[in-house]
């Protein structure tokens, strides 16, 4: 890999890091519709809250949605020559494709171009100091995880399932994936868990409950967590202000609060351990 190229360069090595920025951490799912953008803004965001620096890149090409869950739509600047400024919402920076193919229209996108953004989204942004740049994936597995881990090391991935059987099956699918391309899973958070009755305080699993967490046990990863099916939590998302402004003492919020420490400490194990190991060899 390291070579010398011609004329005494370096032949281009693998994943570089990105200066300045300490954890890139990729939220993913196996399907779609199980709230995972839901879940990579408000863990953004609650990062925030809880003293980090942090970034959010959505690599979610079909389906960008992160713009109106942060409430802010404009065009990014360009600044110094070629670089991308990122828009600033929430104490958050972010960067996403619906910023620069704005409307209704879907974006039609092969390998190469996927590849390219996602490359621009990482080293052509203005990111500055960052303790997390938080990865908001695509649904299912494929070629945006696989330019992402050539770009950059990864310190690792957040796998997000609904409670349902078909859900989990695929969530299993995510992390054998992160597995063949060598990204640490985090761990599991179960959305959409259970819902409970405004008028009767009653608990309802409407996808049944528990199987995230069975899951994770099986595969020997930490759970992050159960998420309340909320209607605030939807409408937050789409009025741009995302539940976890309400901090880590709202009910609502608190479980957020809950999973962005637990993805904060689990991260700092992973990147410390990687450090030794370089250390060692």
């Amino acid at each position: 890999m390291g070579h010398m190229g011609v004329g005494g360069q370096q032949a281009p090595q693998g994943p570089q890091p990105l200066p300045g920025v300490a954890h890139v951490v990729a939220v993913g799912s196996g399907k779609g519709g199980v709230g995972k953008t839901t879940v990579a803004v408000n863990l953004a965001v609650a990062l925030g809250k809880l003293g980090y620096k942090v970034g959010l890149i959505d690599a979610d090409i079909y389906g960008p949605n992160v713009p109106m869950m942060m409430g802010m739509t404009r065009q990014p600047d360009i600044v110094a020559g070629d670089r991308i400024g990122p828009l600033l919402s929430h104490g958050v920076k972010f960067i996403s494709v619906g910023l620069i193919s704005p409307g209704d229209k879907p974006m039609v996108m092969r390998g190469p171009m996927l590849h390219q953004i996602i490359r621009q989204f990482l080293q052509q942004v203005e990111w500055g100091e960052l303790d997390f740049l938080i990865v908001d994936l695509p649904p299912g597995t494929g070629d945006v995880v696989i330019s992402l881990v050539q770009t950059v090391p990864l310190t690792g991935a957040v796998v997000v399932s609904t409670p349902s059987d078909v859900s989990l099956q695929d969530a299993r699918k995510a992390i054998e994936m992160f597995h063949q391309v060598k990204v640490e899973v985090i761990g599991l958070v179960e959305n959409m868990s259970h819902f409970t009755c405004p008028h009767c305080q009653q608990v309802i699993d409407i996808f049944s409950s528990g199987g995230a967490e069975r899951t994770a046990q099986q595969f020997g990863l930490e759970f992050l967590g159960s998420l309340e099916l909320d209607p605030a939590i939807r409408s937050g998302g789409d009025r741009g202000l995302p539940v976890t402004l309400a901090g880590p003492d709202s009910l609502i919020a608190g479980p957020f609060f809950e999973m962005a420490k637990k993805v904060a400490a689990r991260a700092k194990e992973i990147a410390g351990a990687s450090e030794e190991i370089l250390e060692i060899s």
